[in-house]
């Protein structure tokens, strides 16, 4: 961290053992928060933590399935008896079920209900879950921020313009999941309107992860900026919004 010292927030990120959580674990971790990463797979969480740890970082690792309603009780029961309250929730964890975006035509009439509930129950049930669960320990912090990892791709607003960038990229279960999120952030955030807890959503970019492939232009680096951003907003920042590296993105 730049100053070697704690500056007393803990921060939980979910699906941080790799790619963009990993990444914003760092970034927030750099600034002296106390990062935990939330893994399916236990030990390479706890190795993603060792990684951190090694770069003077502040990190924990805790086995965490967003999609087990047992383990969001686990994180509650964590954060209450260890820190008493949480000041940050980075909801990261998400999956793309179909052909990576742009790598296939348009395949809306074929995508399966399979699809649609795996994709709907990672990207909208569970941080919906997760954030419902945990929001009493968010409200006990003093300036409380939530971060909903979001996408362009579930931008409506571009996905219907045939000048935008992502027209071709249509990848049905998935946009609309994180319409869905971006559903999600504007309305908690108008219930939290009269607290000082924010909520956004964040389009990290297109990253270089394995999710991303190895086509896009964004380094691993650069994907936890704009959730690392959005985490640590001064008590003046907006809330209620969807952005990407502080520039609005249209709904």
């Amino acid at each position: 961290m730049k100053d070697g010292k704690l500056n007393g927030k803990v921060a939980f990120i979910t699906g941080a053992n790799r790619g963009l959580g990993f990444e914003t674990a760092r970034e927030l971790g750099k600034q002296g928060i106390v990062v935990v990463l939330g893994s399916r797979d236990s030990k390479k969480g706890e190795a993603a933590a060792a990684k951190l740890q090694e770069e003077g970082i502040t990190a924990e690792s805790f086995g965490f399935d967003a999609t087990k309603l047992q383990d969001h009780q686990k994180a509650y029961d964590y954060f209450a008896k260890k820190y008493g309250r949480l000041d940050i929730l980075v909801n990261n964890a998400g999956v793309l079920k179909e052909s990576q975006a742009g790598s296939a035509p348009n395949q809306t009439s074929a995508v399966s209900s399979e699809t649609l509930r795996e994709t709907f129950e990672t990207n909208i049930f569970a941080p919906v879950a997760l954030t419902q669960k945990l929001l009493p320990l968010i409200r006990k912090a003093s300036a409380g921020r939530i971060v909903n990892v979001s996408s362009i791709l579930g931008s409506l607003t571009l996905h219907s313009d045939p000048n935008s960038p992502i027209y071709a990229f249509k990848t049905f279960a998935y946009d609309a999941s994180k319409a869905a999120l971006n559903a999600f952030t504007v309305h908690i955030a108008h219930e939290l309107l009269d607290t000082k807890i924010k909520v956004n959503s964040a389009h990290p970019g297109w990253v270089k992860t394995e999710m991303g492939g190895p086509n896009a232009p964004m380094e691993p680096s650069e994907g936890g900026k704009t959730s690392a951003q959005l985490a640590t907003l001064a008590d003046d920042g907006r809330s209620g919004g969807f952005f990407h590296l502080g520039q609005p993105l249209p709904w």
